[in-house]
């Protein structure tokens, strides 16, 4: 499972042009979260959920056409 989310969080950096410690942030307020998942962390359940919703929240808001400050005010609630 965490083989698959670092996978998609890879893939995630590679297409957003985000640096890992930002997505770290905005994702799970942790900058080394990916650092740390790329050395072996396992995350737990929920979050994985807040990585996954984050992803797919940028992706819908990138579809409409709306900025990522969107984004950043969910996260900060």
């Amino acid at each position: 499972m965490e083989r698959r989310l670092l996978q998609r969080v890879n893939a995630f950096l590679d297409e957003s042009a985000m640096p890992p410690s930002t997505f770290g942030r905005m994702a799970v307020r942790d900058p080394r979260f990916v650092s740390d998942l790329r050395r072996g962390r396992v995350p737990g359940r929920k979050t994985t959920v807040r990585v996954e919703n984050f992803i797919s929240r940028w992706h819908a808001d990138r579809r409409a056409g709306g900025a990522i400050d969107e984004i950043r005010k969910g996260v900060a609630q």
